[in-house]
């Protein structure tokens, strides 16, 4: 069974058979639907960058169940993602007000916005078509750039059912809308899209790269969406817009400093071959390598077993 686990583990669905992935995949489930709820609430220029406080609450449950050591630099990575969520917090728009679904529908079938999902649609098509055939196992890139493009549009129509949702239980009813279902179908097809790829990333790469490339990419792509759709910054004035955006480059700072230094050894401060490719010599010693703090490899240890 192991022969055949490794085999196909490589991009594969060799995680499947794993129950700790589908313990982690409950729990995350469990989170997504605190996560569903906000989006109801508030815009998603302000509850997507929030993500970000997951990685210190990971980072943190690593230290104290996993004796994970949580460095100096990893501390210093945790206070940015907190003074960045602060700031984007105390600077967003308010919600815009929405007394039926059809007005999300018309928000969502404007032409700037049809626009950017017709872009997102064809290059995520060339993507999956094209080059995760040739490349999907070699860029991390590839994979990230499906899940991110696709992300971004399940975001918006989570934040319209959401919406939906919060009028029908407050007792306007939304259901009765064929919109409500077409953005419910938008939702499920693209978070199965989503998570098939996420999860070929992270089987075939390391999570110290893929998270931190794929956070950056599907947050900026998800304000980029909402400002589109949800005219965010049309509500704004040019100093909270900016300070919005200093506030999520400073998460961002925060994110990639905790995940580059979360494997370094106390005595090993050389971060520049994070994201180099594994030699021969890399591959041989990859679980040195983390251990004593000299790099991040690009591969996950797995992607290096051979299957014999």
């Amino acid at each position: 069974m192991f022969h055949v686990i490794v085999m196909t583990g490589v991009g594969g669905y060799s995680y499947l058979y794993e129950p700790l992935w589908w313990v982690g995949m409950i729990t995350m489930i469990v989170g997504e639907v605190a996560n569903f709820a906000a989006y109801a609430f508030a815009p998603a220029i302000l509850v997507t960058p929030l993500g970000a406080l997951s990685i210190i609450i990971s980072a943190v449950l690593a230290h104290v169940m996993l004796r994970e050591k949580l460095h100096i630099f990893g501390i210093l990575g945790c206070a940015l993602c907190v003074v960045g969520s602060t700031t984007i917090v105390l600077h967003a728009p308010p919600e815009r007000e929405i007394e039926s679904v059809t007005e999300v529908w018309d928000l969502a079938t404007e032409p700037a916005f049809m626009c950017y999902a017709a872009v997102v649609i064809a290059i995520a098509a060339i993507l999956v078509y094209r080059f995760v055939p040739l490349y999907g196992q070699t860029h991390v890139m590839v994979y990230i750039g499906v899940c991110s493009l696709v992300g971004s549009i399940s975001v918006m129509s989570v934040k319209a059912l959401g919406i939906a949702l919060k009028l029908t239980f407050s007792g306007t009813n939304q259901l009765i809308y064929p919109q409500t279902w077409a953005f419910s179908l938008v939702v499920i097809s693209c978070i199965i899209t989503q998570m098939n790829y996420l999860n070929k990333a992270l089987d075939t790469f390391n999570t110290a790269v893929v998270s931190p490339i794929y956070y950056t990419m599907f947050t900026s792509l998800t304000i980029l969406a909402s400002v589109i759709m949800f005219k965010d910054w049309d509500r704004q004035n040019p100093t909270q817009i900016v300070t919005e955006m200093c506030g999520f480059v400073t998460i961002l700072s925060g994110t990639f400093l905790l995940h580059k230094t979360k494997d370094m050894a106390d005595g090993g401060l050389s971060m520049s071959s994070s994201f180099r490719l594994p030699t021969s010599s890399s591959v041989r010693f990859s679980k040195q390598t983390d251990e004593d703090g000299e790099g991040i490899p690009l591969r996950s240890s797995e992607s290096f077993r051979s299957p014999h």
